[in-house]
């Protein structure tokens, strides 16, 4: 695990923008092509802000995304097939890109991203932490165990909770149920994993996540057991740690 701390959630992702692009860069390289998988929500806006304007030959990447509700039209201001498409779609010139359906026969659709996602391996996954530590939609107690690549889950009240006070629904009745998330076994399984988690909201989480130990009450924990992760925090995000350290 590699920790680093910026000043500022700009500075964050601007560096985890370019440790992205060097690893990118670097399977296209080896391989001929890249396979990243994409988060979304808050935390991710600085970072998907810098990651486009990088050198990268965005031709030669296939992009999945980690979650979407179920039901969820598109054009809702909430849904993540949106906010990948105006945050990162249709500012670089991607390859192949999978958008989670949650509109669509939900089986298919696991059926359709499940083949996809096995194909090959991810080369990187950008995994934020949300403030009860979920990683993708696995609330705890999340599933350590389950092979799939994607399933169906059932969203918590406080990861509902976190949907509102960011601000993408009015209250908690309007979150759905239910999501389509990436498994935490299929996150373990990215050749490289970084997580982008800056504002003070997160703070605790990140505490949680480094002084537990591996625990499914606390999601982010299990990737602490991954062999290259690395967490980019802000001053806000970090401020916690040094009361345990």
């Amino acid at each position: 695990m590699k920790i680093h701390i910026f000043e500022s959630a700009d500075q964050s992702g601007l560096e985890a923008a370019r440790e992205s692009a060097r690893i990118i860069n670097e399977a296209i390289a080896v391989n001929g092509t890249a396979r990243i998988v994409l988060s979304t929500g808050a935390s991710q806006f600085e970072f998907l802000e810098h990651v486009v304007k990088m050198d990268i030959a965005w031709e030669k990447v296939e992009m999945f995304h980690l979650d979407e509700y179920i039901g969820l039209p598109v054009e809702h201001p909430a849904s993540f097939r949106k906010y990948l498409k105006e945050r990162f779609l249709q500012h670089v010139n991607i390859g192949t890109y999978w958008l989670v359906d949650g509109e669509g026969d939900t089986s298919e659709v696991l059926d359709h991203l499940n083949r996809e996602i096995s194909k090959a391996p991810v080369d990187l996954a950008l995994i934020g932490i949300g403030e009860n530590a979920h990683i993708a939609f696995n609330d705890p107690p999340a599933d350590f165990e389950d092979e799939r690549p994607f399933k169906v889950v059932d969203l918590s009240d406080t990861c509902k909770m976190q949907q509102v006070g960011e601000g993408w629904f009015a209250t908690m009745e309007d979150v759905p149920k239910q999501a389509i998330s990436m498994s935490v076994q299929q996150i373990l399984k990215s050749r490289n994993i970084i997580s982008v988690v800056p504002r003070q909201s997160k703070a605790r989480a990140i505490q949680d996540t480094l002084k537990n130990e591996v625990d499914v009450n606390t999601p982010a924990t299990i990737m602490k057991t991954h062999a290259n992760w690395s967490l980019y925090l802000d001053k806000q995000s970090s401020s916690l740690i040094y009361a345990w350290c």
